[in-house]
């Protein structure tokens, strides 16, 4: 419960209380009128507020500027960002999923503009909102979707506009005569029509390092020497403390406080101010000066333990090669989620026995067995195919995969393999006969009937080639 003035209203309500039909600024009056014996607790803002800022440094993990919406809301640009995480729809269904298992409620939107979003996911159902999409996006919402004060949703409202749809078929002058600028101006920014700058939320402890300048700064060779300049000042910050790089945020201030932001991450801690340039340099071509940058901030938002290490320039055998840097320029490039290495599993299932890590992760304990050839690549899930056999444990004859009639020439197997009851209960049951085969035309294939011993076990391809 928050107090405001002379009137007590609902701050934040739990789920069992939405389910009762509170929701946050009702009354107080109207809440204890609903639900008899209603129990309220008063806010605590400053808690409130802190935990916001938490849930705030939190969400940099998806890019570098985010900022705070009190007293419950969180603003995040991802311009340049999405494409790390797959893209705008996995972004949103992985920051969504995060805090659901935290235990959060939350309205997630994205658009072209800060406005539009804010009114999308606080008014609206949600979601992305396509580009170039806003004005279609907020006509249906209600005129409070503008961050409009109370008093003048009330003035909207009293004359019958009460859908951001109303406004646009309305001459703008006669609209700034009654209602003032600030309602034009809010307009405009949930259209995307007025630009909207966003202060980004610093951690405290960050390492960072900043340059202003005297003149505004555009070319590209100038932004290569700040970006140089930034990284040799960050080093010797991360000397100091024995730590390592892992993600490098830099932040451009445009003169139109449209802020640009740039974001690379490293396979491991690193601290050569060179290599580190380097990597920033390929996300350069992403920034748009405008009419010029009149300030660069360099943050190392991860860092992890980077302990001094000694060159062993005099070992008596040949050095492992070091990968890090090729892996950072193709992380860059290409994005996480492009770049890994396929690590074994201990398990007899093909589709468990193998899974992706970051490419220069450590060993995980597991081999690869040398004594079972499986196929190059592996279907998921497998695909059925009709097969004939001339018994049911002996490989087919010949078996048809998207409408595609293969003759087998040769075959190795049956090589049985059993489902791991100790991992799920449905697989106490689980049979599997696999066959490599190979065709009349040279094709090698992976295929497996399930339920071998029952007269009506299906046929299933589950690799191609043979590694």
């Amino acid at each position: 419960m928050a107090q405001d003035g002379a009137r007590r209203g609902l701050a934040g309500v739990d789920a069992a209380a939405r389910r009762l039909g509170l929701h946050p600024g009702m009354s107080a009056a109207h809440a204890g009128a609903l639900v008899p014996g209603l129990h309220l607790v008063p806010a605590d803002e400053a808690a409130d507020a802190a935990a916001l800022a938490r849930l705030g440094l939190w969400c940099q993990r998806y890019a570098p500027i985010v900022a705070l919406d009190p007293p419950d809301g969180l603003m995040i640009d991802i311009t340049g960002a999405a494409h790390l995480h797959g893209g705008e729809a996995p972004l949103l269904a992985d920051l969504s999923a995060r805090l659901e298992r935290s235990g959060i409620l939350a309205r997630l939107a994205i658009a072209d503009a800060p406005g539009c979003a804010w009114g999308v996911a606080r008014f609206g159902e949600g979601g992305i909102v396509p580009r170039g999409g806003a004005g279609q996006a907020t006509t249906g919402l209600p005129v409070a979707a503008l961050r409009l004060g109370f008093e003048a949703v009330r003035a909207l409202q009293d004359v019958g506009i009460t859908r951001v749809g109303h406004l646009l078929d309305k001459p703008r002058a006669s609209l700034r005569l009654r209602f003032g600028a600030e309602l034009l101006f809010r307009l405009d920014r949930a259209l995307g029509r007025e630009p909207e700058p966003l202060t980004a939320l610093a951690a405290p402890e960050t390492p960072r390092v900043a340059l202003r300048f005297a003149e505004p700064v555009g070319a590209r060779e100038s932004l290569e020497r700040i970006v140089a300049d930034l990284c040799a000042r960050l080093v010797p910050d991360l000397e100091r403390r024995g730590l390592g790089a892992r993600r490098l945020d830099l932040v451009f201030a445009r003169v139109d406080r449209l802020d640009q932001a740039i974001r690379i991450g490293t396979a491991g801690p690193s601290r050569d101010a060179a290599h580190l340039a380097r990597l920033l340099g390929e996300r350069l071509p992403l920034v748009d000066p405008g009419f010029g940058i009149e300030e660069a901030v360099l943050s190392a938002s991860r860092v992890e333990p980077l302990a001094e290490r000694q060159d062993t320039h005099l070992a008596a055998g040949p050095q492992a090669p070091d990968l890090a840097a090729l892996v950072d320029t193709l992380l860059v490039r290409l994005g996480a989620a492009r770049v890994y290495r396929l690590a074994p599993v201990e398990s007899d299932l093909p589709e468990r026995a193998v899974r992706r890590v970051p490419a220069l992760a450590a060993p995980l304990g597991a081999v690869w067995p040398t004594d079972l050839p499986r196929p190059a690549r592996l279907l998921a899930p497998p695909e059925p195919v009709t097969a004939m056999a001339e018994i049911p444990d002996a490989p087919p004859l010949f078996f048809v995969w998207r409408n595609t009639r293969h003759l087998i020439a040769r075959a190795d197997g049956p090589e049985r393999i059993l489902g791991e009851w100790w991992v799920a209960d449905a697989e106490a049951d689980l049979t599997r006969d696999y066959y490599r085969v190979e065709t009349e035309a040279g094709e090698r294939f992976w295929l497996f009937r399930d339920g071998p011993m029952q007269a009506n076990g299906r046929w299933w391809l589950h690799g191609l080639g043979e590694a």
